[in-house]
């Protein structure tokens, strides 16, 4: 058997795995301690020089090469979150060792929010339910695009923004979507109809973001975007606040009233600073970055590290492999 260690937080080690997880990599790999965290794994080089495999999640070591000089046996990381940026580095790259990401599960429940946020969205939900604790009393109604033959829009089809329109397809909507590298072909078995970014805006009644962050997409969405919006529309972002404009975002939510913003990510800041309208505009719905993966949504990352690992054992191809190209696309 490989020798192993679970290396993550502990809060993360109870969401991900948890003691039936941890008795399934056990009987799986020779673990040679109780699950650590990163601090407590570096007191211990003793472990690090026999380990071969880690499942690891939120809280991640840092791969480096003092790490890595430290496990010279280390072949192989099960990673039960998203992105795996921030722990890896040039030297764990040049090793050679393999990664997986459990990123994809981590897209499920965002991919189920976002339903549900469109579909309450199309109702004009959150001004019925604002008025109404507001005013104590049922509002005028306020006109909405309701189900029936709205435009939805996706910006971005990566793994998130398929996921979203394969669970739109049982609803009798019109879907658009923005991406420059999805091929016509590609869009025809997604059932999508390509347009501009500036039509996305435009021509539907919500509009929900899944661009990953990176350099070429910072700040991509702008004050006149939203100031193309139709009357009473919504834009949806479950993705990063760094591709919104934020304070444009604001500028055109004092004066278009008629507009909607829900938004389950902020920039610069995550909760928005203290004095930030966001706080108090009666248009914006302002959740603490729920979208993905909460309690025991979590298990389906470790369950995914698992599976990997047997795959792994057997000599089979992953199917969540990570590159180092592929983990700078990972926001």
């Amino acid at each position: 058997m490989h020798k192993g260690l679970i290396i993550l937080d502990p809060y993360a080690f109870g969401l991900i795995y948890g003691s039936e997880y941890k008795n399934e990599i056990a009987h799986r790999v020779d673990l040679l301690a109780e699950p650590l965290s990163k601090d407590e794994v570096l007191k211990r080089p003793d472990l690090l020089a026999q380990v071969e495999v880690i499942f690891s999640g939120w809280g991640a070591p840092k791969l480096d090469a003092a790490f890595l000089a430290a496990a010279p046996n280390l072949k192989a990381v099960f990673y039960g979150a998203g992105s795996i940026r921030h722990f890896t580095s040039d030297e764990f790259w040049a090793r050679k060792i393999t990664i997986v990401s459990a990123y994809a599960m981590n897209a499920v429940p965002v991919a189920e929010y976002t339903l549900a946020a469109v579909l309450m969205s199309l109702k004009n939900f959150w001004k019925q339910a604002y008025a109404a604790k507001r005013d104590g009393k049922f509002p005028e109604r306020v006109p909405c695009a309701g189900g029936f033959g709205s435009k939805v829009g996706l910006v971005s089809l990566g793994m998130i923004g398929r996921l979203v329109r394969e669970r739109l397809r049982p609803f009798d909507l019109e879907v658009l979507a923005y991406d420059p590298f999805v091929t016509p072909e590609q869009a025809t078995v997604l059932g999508v109809e390509m347009v501009s970014l500036d039509e996305i805006f435009r021509q539907c009644d919500v509009v929900s973001l899944h661009t990953p962050w990176l350099k070429e997409t910072e700040g991509m969405i702008q004050a006149r975007h939203f100031e193309m919006m139709k009357p009473n529309a919504t834009f949806l972002n479950t993705a990063r606040g760094a591709v919104v404009r934020e304070n444009e975002l604001i500028e055109v939510l004092q004066r278009r009233t008629d507009l909607t913003a829900w938004l389950d990510v902020t920039y610069p800041k995550e909760p928005p600073v203290a004095d930030s309208a966001l706080w108090t505009l009666p248009n914006v719905i302002l959740t603490p970055h729920i979208a993905g993966s909460q309690d025991r949504e979590c298990r389906r990352m470790g369950r995914l590290m698992i599976d990997e690992f047997d795959r792994w054992k057997r000599g089979e191809n992953l199917k969540w492999a990570i590159s180092k190209e592929k983990a700078a696309l990972l926001a």
